[in-house]
């Protein structure tokens, strides 16, 4: 099932059930008094199979249920997350933005998963991003898929921890790098180089929609999700989800350590080989940023297309 959020016209924030046939969304809401996509996650299994019964049956719903996806403001499927972290699962990203920064590649990289807290209260969904002038500075995109959690637990093993994932959803970890470099210098972080937006959406796919693309591993499951940016309209990074060198149930069982995750967390991937300018630009020399008025547009083979333009915010 595909889950997205909506806001109306009274500015009332809409739970939806996507319909992809069709593109219509079953606003749930009106139909079960649903009132936002975190409830339906953290309703489990029972909330689940009713929305099921819906979509099996939603061509018998009235039209008033069922809306036009054209129509709608999506917002970040969850607008406000429980928690929201963000993991360094692809080698290739890490060691190129090193290899960038004169730096050689860190061992500890293979030792453990490794993440960060960012800001769950600065999210954002498809549409415009304001940015203060700072942020602007060397603003950067982050091509990456999210994970939220489905299920609660603690001290979980990687080899049973996908089946604590309700579902997949792209992210775009927007990243301030002038402040990034400046913070960075204290060994504290990031922080201030990343709270103030990260994108998500448009929908959140539950993890069985995926099952076809799945790959095998020992190490929980891999998925193989073309992975691509596009800058102005120009294709400038491409990627595939499967080259994750740590895979999702390794770093919820490393973030499960000693610590109950809940229904509700947001965990990213980590920015994709070649997913970001900081990058990009250390590879091939260039000097290429996010400016005011551009649009950035990432899209992930099974979880649609994510498109934000950046304005610049005054206040």
């Amino acid at each position: 099932m595909q889950f997205v959020s909506f806001q109306t016209l009274d500015r009332e924030v809409h739970a939806g059930l996507r319909i992809p046939e069709t593109h219509e969304v079953i606003d749930l809401t009106l139909v079960d008094s649903i009132s936002s996509v975190l409830q339906v996650i953290q309703g489990g299994e029972r909330m689940l199979s009713k929305c099921r019964e819906l979509l099996k049956n939603a061509a018998t719903l009235p039209a008033v249920h069922r809306l036009q996806e054209r129509d709608l403001l999506l917002l970040a499927p969850i607008p406000e997350p429980v928690s929201m972290r963000d993991g360094y699962a692809f080698r290739q990203h890490v060691e190129s933005a090193r290899r960038g920064r004169g730096l050689p590649m860190i061992p500890e990289f293979d030792h453990f998963p490794v993440f960060y807290f960012t800001n769950h209260l600065a999210v954002t969904g498809p549409g415009e991003v304001f940015v203060m002038p700072k942020a602007l500075e060397r603003l950067d995109f982050e091509l990456e898929v999210a994970i939220v959690v489905g299920k609660e637990g603690r001290n979980i093993q990687a080899a049973h921890a996908d089946q604590h994932i309700f579902g997949y959803m792209i992210m775009n970890d927007w990243s301030a790098r002038e402040l990034q470099t400046q913070e960075m210098k204290l060994n504290l972080g990031p922080a201030k180089g990343k709270d103030f937006a990260t994108s998500l959406g448009p929908v959140l796919v539950t993890r069985d929609e995926l099952n076809d693309r799945c790959v095998g591993s020992p190490f929980g499951e891999r998925h193989d999700l073309s992975m691509k940016a596009y800058h102005n309209g120009k294709l400038v990074s491409e990627g595939n989800l499967k080259d994750m060198n740590w895979t999702f149930a390794q770093i919820l069982e490393r973030v499960s350590y000693g610590v109950t995750i809940r229904p509700g967390e947001v965990i990213g991937s980590g920015t994709v080989g070649t997913g970001c300018y900081m990058e990009l630009n250390g590879t091939h020399g260039t000097n290429t940023w996010v400016k005011p008025g551009d649009t950035f547009a990432l899209e992930v083979a099974g979880l649609g297309r994510l498109e934000n333009t950046i304005r610049e915010a005054l206040s």
